[in-house]
């Protein structure tokens, strides 16, 4: 068997392993939907987003998870002000639950000190981000978050293949190298034959508390362009928010009463069976 190029959606192999390479979730759980956040480059603010997207599945009345899969920069509980480490019993690995009610699973939760560096190969992160969906008794969810490590490596890649990932949201800037940025994310997204369900850009604006004039701080988006070239919904555009950001920092994300993504969360929210 030639070597495997991870597309496939043009493999014509009968054999290929990479077909179906999913793990079995936790006999413990039932996850009906798995949505996750990507970007191609750090710094965008991909974690607030799908810290909030979070929140703001969770206030439509949905049981909601977020899998930590960003290993070596683990965010989500420091949003939700959890700091307790995880138990495990027979049935797997317990969640932590916030004040709102979604499970979260992070390695901060598993290291002896939230300030513990991740020093490990890629091979044993991945394997960590599996085990995560294996191992951990995540009960009854119906949308699960899975928050990504930038780029398009080996997690990335892992989760696609291991995971039934009904599709990703790829949270960008306006920054002169999105359209070279996003488009990769896209195309490893279509090569591993992953719905692509929208595009969200963060730090779009700037408006002032006090004119209410709006300012493009990095600039005049182009977004609205590449989406159309790419066929894809540009789904929200969010403003610069110190509040939020100090919000994330102080483990208060749920108690911020405006969420920018409500308007998202309704848009991917659809009847689960």
């Amino acid at each position: 068997m030639s070597e495997c190029t991870h597309n496939c959606s043009t493999c014509s192999s009968s054999d290929c392993s990479s077909r179906d390479m999913r793990a079995p979730a936790n006999a413990k759980s039932s996850i009906k939907r798995v949505i996750a956040v990507v970007s191609g480059k750090g710094g965008v603010g991909k974690s607030t987003v799908t810290a909030s997207l979070a929140v703001a599945m969770a206030r439509r009345g949905h049981k909601v998870a977020i899998l930590d899969a960003d290993i070596t920069g683990p965010s989500m509980p420091t949003a939700f002000g959890i700091h307790q480490r995880a138990m495990a019993t027979d049935d797997g690995l317990q969640p932590a639950v916030t004040n709102g009610g979604i499970k979260i699973m992070s390695l901060t939760l598993l290291t002896a000190h939230e300030t513990d560096p991740v020093i490990w190969r890629g091979p044993v992160i991945a394997g960590v981000v599996t085990q995560f969906w294996t191992d951990v008794e995540w009960g009854d969810v119906d949308y699960m978050f899975v928050d990504m490590p930038p780029g398009t490596g080996d997690v990335p890649l892992t989760v696609f293949q291991s995971l039934p990932v009904d599709g990703i949201l790829v949270v960008t800037s306006p920054q002169d190298l999105v359209s070279m940025i996003v488009t990769k994310a896209v195309h490893m997204a279509q090569m591993m034959s992953v719905p692509v369900l929208g595009l969200v850009e963060n730090y779009s604006y700037f408006q002032c508390p006090d004119c209410g004039k709006r300012h493009a701080i990095f600039g005049e988006s182009n977004l609205e362009q590449e989406a159309m070239k790419l066929g894809l919904p540009l789904l929200a555009q969010l403003p610069i928010d110190p509040s939020l950001a100090a919000a994330f920092d102080a483990g208060k994300l749920e108690e911020v009463p405006t969420n920018y993504l409500e308007s998202v969360a309704a848009q991917l929210d659809a009847p689960l069976s």
